[in-house]
């Protein structure tokens, strides 16, 4: 991130967050579903920005709001419905008029990481969503909240690079990118100064991936010896960029691809677009896995399985 401030210092981060998880937020796979993690991390935002005294940040009468740009998340531990949780933050780095946060989502009786987040922000007018300086204030708070981002909360199989995004809708159907979902904006969607929530590109591609991985993890059992009896997926990384935020009414599209297969792992593409104006809403890239729902391990890929899969890949998919 060019322009950095000087922060001095490295300390801890402060909860900002606690809570547990409802019966009801679990998927077919039998754990928190991704929506639901960045509802956490959205929650968790609303207590880091008063912690940088902005308080009413997310409120009708906010002077000035934090705008999420990218987010990039690790699942490390599943959340099971009952499990509680809690999550702490603090500031990784901060520019002129925007940030990148850190997010960590604990279960509270172990004490183990369940997901991290790092959290690009921009500092911005409500309503127009401009960016504009930070206050004084707001950057000697930043200052005490410095933290360094551990290990298990760096990017491991994506990188965070700046991107110039390729996504649109006359590119996704040269590539012939598969529809797993499309609808539109509700006002339930939104938030108060009418922009879709965070949540929704997220829950939006978990809701239509069956659409696009369910041959992907028919290859990959298919060529195990001792297949397992029950298989979802899941995913362990994810960076998603905003490109630009819908409001109620508007109608969108998400089309998917695979890129690229490993010896464990899928890494597949999803774009939201305007099926109207044919522009990107955003972009983003995953990193999933195929998942023995009993024994709660990841179905390995062989050579075969891996061949099947590149023919079906998307030769020049990217963010």
């Amino acid at each position: 991130m060019p322009g950095l401030s000087v922060l001095t210092g490295v300390g801890e981060a402060i909860e900002i967050w606690r809570g547990g998880v409802n019966t009801w937020e679990c998927d077919e796979m039998g754990h928190m579903n991704v929506r639901f993690y960045v509802t956490r991390a959205m929650e968790g935002l609303v207590g880091l920005a008063a912690a940088l005294g902005l308080p009413h940040a997310f409120t009708q009468e906010a002077g000035s709001t934090l705008i999420v740009g990218e987010q990039h998340i690790r699942f490390l531990r599943e959340a099971h419905a009952g499990a509680a949780l809690h999550m702490t933050g603090g500031v990784i780095e901060m520019t002129e008029n925007g940030a990148r946060l850190l997010q960590l989502l604990w279960h509270s009786d172990s004490g183990a990481l369940a997901a991290t987040f790092q959290t690009v922000v921009t500092h911005a007018t409500p309503a127009e969503g401009r960016p504009f300086a930070w206050s004084e204030r707001t950057l000697a708070r930043a200052d005490a909240l410095r933290v360094a981002v551990p290990d298990q909360a760096a990017a491991r199989s994506v990188s965070l690079t700046p991107v110039a995004p390729q996504a649109g809708l006359a590119r996704a159907d040269e590539l012939g990118l598969a529809r797993i979902a499309q609808g539109a904006v509700s006002p339930a969607d939104c938030d108060v100064f009418g922009r879709m929530r965070a949540e929704q590109f997220i829950g939006r591609v978990s809701d239509g991936i069956p659409r696009l991985v369910r041959g992907f993890r028919d290859a990959v059992v298919n060529a195990v010896p001792d297949q397992p009896k029950r298989v979802g997926g899941a995913v362990l990384e994810y960076r998603l960029i905003h490109l630009d935020w819908p409001r109620a009414g508007d109608r969108l599209e998400v089309r998917s691809g695979l890129v690229d297969v490993d010896a464990r792992t899928k890494r597949l593409v999803h774009w939201m677009v305007d099926p109207d104006t044919g522009k990107a809403w955003g972009t983003s890239e995953a990193i999933a896995i195929t998942l023995d729902l009993d024994a709660r391990k990841i179905v390995p890929i062989t050579d075969v399985a891996r061949d099947a899969l590149m023919k079906q890949a998307t030769p020049g998919l990217s963010l």
